[in-house]
């Protein structure tokens, strides 16, 4: 009994300690002590997985002192979903669902993306219509789209897509740049967490507990957050062309061509798509700069001036960007930027620049997935013969693998280039018909020059 009694006034304690933390100065309304004691009692109900028991003392909570505390949401709906799966008023349990999801933004707004993001699975599990899963996906898109989960982000832009792909392109697109540059500054901030602790390791220095704890999930959260852009990027595919792209640039030029913004996103999707060859992405480039002089701009204008010839003006601006960004990660993309300029036309330069963006930012794995891509497209060129061809691919491999072990966050993109390149490696029959032997070394020559190990 004594134990019974303590275990209670503990339990208490700990509702009481949370209810601190989550709650309102009114949260435990008229009757604060058996608020207090049903909040202990019923979640410890449902901690032991039984929901039946802990309804009527959850329900008093949440019709007396609905500010007391997040447990009554959290608890409230695993008690609701128990009703709706085991139940047989369905109609009623889905209802007491929504009302609690509407409840704890109003009296827990805090996380409300997430929220709003669990709510959604919940609708479509529950066989909601397409509509009205869709309205809860974009009021978490609209509060924060990084705290959305991998799957409803992919579920988000699939439906924008569907929805505006013929009447709306560029709000298809609007979507698409909103969803990385939220990603892609969250994995900006854990890269460079990420980095300062493998560098005080490295170092010998001790990480405490948190540290390692943080070492661990940042990693995950990486892995994560690297899926968002190879998935999102195979909805966006059929719809980025430059049939559809040229067109509506056109169109939406001139009202736009003073907003930096839209330039900046303009002009990146043009060059990375390749559409540059229409008159428009030079005056795209041009409006650019002269509405943000910035770093980024001045690297895509330096493009245009190689274009033109003017060589030596083209590497002043390149100069004047670099000049311009002290940080390292923002230099390290820039570095990497003029990289993708020499991609066609200077192999061994576009490699140099990589490696520089590297020296910034050594964990950087697009630089390395970026070289790696230089070697397979110099696969014919560099190769003599079926066999050294073919090893170049592997060369590119190792890259890639580079990439997958320094950056986490591109994790995704690294596997799938790894298998595209070691399906075109040397299989045994052509290392045996070569008089090769697995493990050897073997050199690559061309603008590559690099040893690499025989499959």
């Amino acid at each position: 009994m004594e134990r019974k009694i303590t275990n209670l006034v503990l339990g208490l304690l700990l509702v009481t300690g949370l209810s601190n933390v989550y709650a309102q100065d009114d949260k435990l309304g008229a009757e604060p002590t058996k608020c207090t004691q049903n909040l202990s009692l019923f979640h410890e109900s449902v901690k032991a997985g039984n929901f039946d028991g802990a309804y009527d003392m959850w329900k008093w909570c949440y019709d007396n002192c609905p500010k007391a505390s997040l447990y009554i949401y959290v608890d409230g709906l695993k008690i609701a979903e128990n009703m709706y799966e085991k139940g047989t008023d369905k109609a009623a349990a889905s209802k007491l669902i929504d009302e609690i999801y509407t409840k704890r933004l109003v009296h827990f707004p805090k996380n409300s993306a997430k929220v709003y993001s669990d709510w959604a699975i919940s609708l479509q599990e529950r066989g909601a219509s397409n509509d009205d899963v869709f309205a809860k996906l974009e009021a978490a898109f609209k509060e924060d789209p990084t705290d959305m989960s991998i799957k409803n982000l992919a579920l988000y832009f699939k439906e924008v897509t569907e929805r505006n792909k013929d009447t709306d392109p560029q709000k298809v697109f609007d979507t698409y740049d909103d969803v990385l540059d939220g990603v892609n500054g969250k994995m900006d901030m854990l890269s460079e967490e990420l980095d300062k602790l493998k560098l005080k390791d490295s170092l010998g220095k001790i990480l405490t507990s948190k540290e390692k704890l943080k070492l661990k999930n940042n990693a995950i959260n990486l892995r994560g957050l690297g899926q968002v852009e190879p998935i999102l990027d195979q909805t966006l595919g059929e719809v980025a062309t430059c049939e559809r792209l040229i067109p509506l640039y056109k169109k939406s030029f001139e009202a736009n061509k003073a907003d930096a913004k839209w330039l900046k996103r303009a002009v990146s999707r043009m060059y990375y798509k390749e559409c540059t060859g229409d008159e428009l992405y030079p005056k795209m480039v041009e409006a650019w700069v002269h509405a943000e002089p910035s770093a980024n701009a001045y690297i895509f204008y330096a493009g245009i001036l190689e274009e033109r010839g003017e060589s030596a003006k083209a590497l002043e601006y390149k100069n004047k960007a670099i000049d311009l960004e002290t940080d390292p990660f923002k230099k390290a993309k820039l570095l990497l930027g003029i990289a993708y300029q020499y991609r066609h036309k200077g192999k061994s330069t576009a490699r140099s620049y990589a490696y520089k963006a590297l020296k910034e930012r050594p964990s950087y794995g697009d630089a390395y997935l970026f070289i790696a891509s230089l070697y397979s497209s110099s696969a014919n060129s560099c190769g003599t013969d079926e066999f050294s061809k073919r090893m170049v691919y592997v060369a590119a491999a190792n890259m890639a693998a580079k990439a997958k072990a320094v950056d986490p966050g591109i994790a995704t993109k690294a596997n799938r280039s790894i298998r595209g390149y070691l399906k075109n490696a040397p299989s045994k029959k052509l290392i045996f018909n070569q008089g090769k032997k697995s493990g050897d070394s073997y050199k690559i020559g061309c603008w590559i020059g690099t040893t690499v190990r025989i499959p």
